[in-house]
């Protein structure tokens, strides 16, 4: 008989949520397992804010992880109510693109909203979207393992100790020659250090992208577990920052929590609009600032073309480079047809393929070697 049975059935929960936690990176030592069951059965909780209590004193989570360790507890002992309160702030994580009580469109019901997703609508169409079991490819096992070496970085204002460098290391050049009677036999330099870059993906979750959907939202998870600073987006008519929800660690758990923030899957394509709303927002412009910008979208825009062009402008004057990966670039003469990519053409560093996992991570990975145009 396993232990999980052997167990009263009201500590199940409890200690199913310390098995959460230790899956998602908190070291919890089984003393505090015990520590925690032996606060709950002392304290009698008469709601959650006493269980929370009793979770932060005896499971000792880290400052910097704290918000991480909410989520959790939220998703794990709030369930439905949970999602309802992250609904809450959608002032701050998610900026609505479609104009309010417009009478020249019709609101499509989500049951029929683009079954085909073969068609870009304007129309917005808010679906709750569910991920299956999913299954870790070839590619992303790839991004997983090469990511951290190969990802692009910068050079940052902190100095370290190099063979040779641009800067003099005066510290260690007068401590070695204490070593030689004050001789200065050899002079010590220093370099600036490098540290990644950061990485904005902005991913088209519209009804036109509706076949990739599932598989970019996987490959954004991997690169946030395996890169420090990624800012992931999604877009159709909402803007909604996803990155919170795709750092929990079991990728089941994140995509399932993105999927309860995003409310326009599978719907209409604004993409003007959603990339002018996330210039407006100062937090979140500034993730742009020197960042490699790659966006996932076909280009089937059904705003102006003008508010794209001025969007992308602004974008690439702020990012270290602009990357568009559309499925229309599947072939090796593509030349962009579609107005809106005719539009952003001279302001997008790489215009290449996006159709498939594979080719995504190959250009991501290979930004490492790029410089800015």
């Amino acid at each position: 008989m396993s232990a999980e049975l052997q167990l009263p059935r009201a500590a199940r929960i409890f200690v199913s949520f310390v098995a959460l936690l230790r899956v998602n990176g908190f070291a919890v030592a089984p003393e505090q397992t015990t520590a925690f069951l032996a606060a709950i059965d002392l304290l009698g909780p008469r709601d959650l804010r006493d269980i929370r209590q009793a979770a932060l004193a005896t499971l000792a989570p880290p400052p910097e992880r704290r918000a991480t360790f909410d989520r959790l507890f939220d998703l794990h002992f709030r369930g439905s109510e949970a999602i309802e309160h992250a609904d809450e702030g959608e002032d701050d994580e998610t900026v609505r693109l479609q104009e309010e009580g417009r009478g020249d469109e019709e609101p499509l019901l989500s049951d029929d909203a683009n079954e085909s997703g073969l068609t870009a609508t304007r129309t917005e169409a808010l679906v709750e979207r569910r991920f299956a079991r999913l299954s870790t490819t070839d590619a992303l096992r790839r991004l997983a393992r090469e990511a951290p070496r190969r990802l692009p970085r910068r050079r940052g204002h902190r100095r370290m100790r190099a063979r040779r460098g641009p800067f003099a290391d005066l510290r260690r050049t007068l401590r070695d020659s204490v070593r030689s009677d004050g001789e200065i036999l050899r002079l010590g330099h220093m370099k600036r250090r490098q540290r990644p870059r950061k990485i904005l993906l902005l991913i088209d979750v519209s009804g036109s992208m509706k076949s990739r959907t599932e598989e970019n939202m996987k490959l954004a998870h991997a690169l946030v577990q395996a890169a420090p600073n990624v800012e992931v987006f999604t877009f159709g008519t909402r803007l909604t920052r996803v990155t919170r929800a795709l750092r929990l660690k079991r990728r089941e758990q994140a995509l399932n929590a993105a999927a309860h923030l995003v409310s326009d899957w599978d719907g209409g394509t604004r993409i003007g609009d959603a990339l002018q709303a996330f210039l407006a927002v100062p937090r979140f412009g500034g993730y742009a600032r020197g960042a490699a910008v790659v966006v996932v979208s076909d280009g089937l825009e059904r705003g102006e073309p003008d508010a794209l062009r001025d969007a992308a402008s602004k974008l690439s004057r702020r990012a270290w480079r602009l990357s568009w990966l559309t499925p229309l670039a599947a072939g090796p003469g593509f030349r962009p047809q579609t107005e809106a990519l005719v539009a952003i053409e001279r302001f997008v560093d790489d215009l290449v393929d996006g159709g498939s996992s594979a080719s995504i991570v190959a250009h991501v990975l290979a930004l490492g070697r790029r410089r800015a145009a």
